[in-house]
């Protein structure tokens, strides 16, 4: 077998449609698009998202960063270096900390922050931790509790 015997295989190949040379072709005069209008007329069409010169969807959307989540978990937080000031083996937990007037707001469910020192062993009892305010509270002797 040589390069010039490579053939297609038989009924693969189309022949083109013959546009606009008469009526004996199927596609004479108008081409097979209609009568008149921009979709009918030589050239590309419009380009993506174009509305009909009307201002298109993606001018009206604000223009953010990213979109925000829809259903966010809201956390009150706090960071380590607030819990410095609880004595020795105290029971961490968000109603305590409004007690202790290290809180003033419930803002929903607690989440212990990494920022600061912490020498004083507590039990921590929160909804979440960051791995660097879990590290910090296990090496001053304390322990973290997750609660739902």
């Amino acid at each position: 077998m040589r390069l010039q015997d490579a053939r297609p295989k038989a009924g693969s190949q189309k022949r083109p449609r013959r546009l606009g040379r008469g009526i004996s072709a199927g596609q004479g005069a108008s081409s097979g698009k209609g009568m008149r209008g921009q979709k009918s007329r030589a050239g590309s069409g419009t380009r993506p998202g174009f509305e009909g010169g009307q201002n298109p969807l993606y001018r009206r959307l604000p223009k953010l960063k990213s979109f925000p989540l829809v259903n966010r978990k809201q956390y009150t937080t706090i960071n380590v270096s607030k819990l410095a000031s609880l004595p020795a083996n105290t029971e961490v937990t968000l109603t305590s900390l409004i007690q202790a007037k290290i809180v003033t707001t419930d803002d929903g469910p607690l989440k212990i922050l990494g920022d600061g020192e912490l020498n004083v062993p507590l039990q921590v009892r929160a909804s979440a931790f960051t791995a660097g305010a879990r590290t910090k509270i296990e090496a001053a002797g304390g322990s973290c509790e997750l609660v739902a």
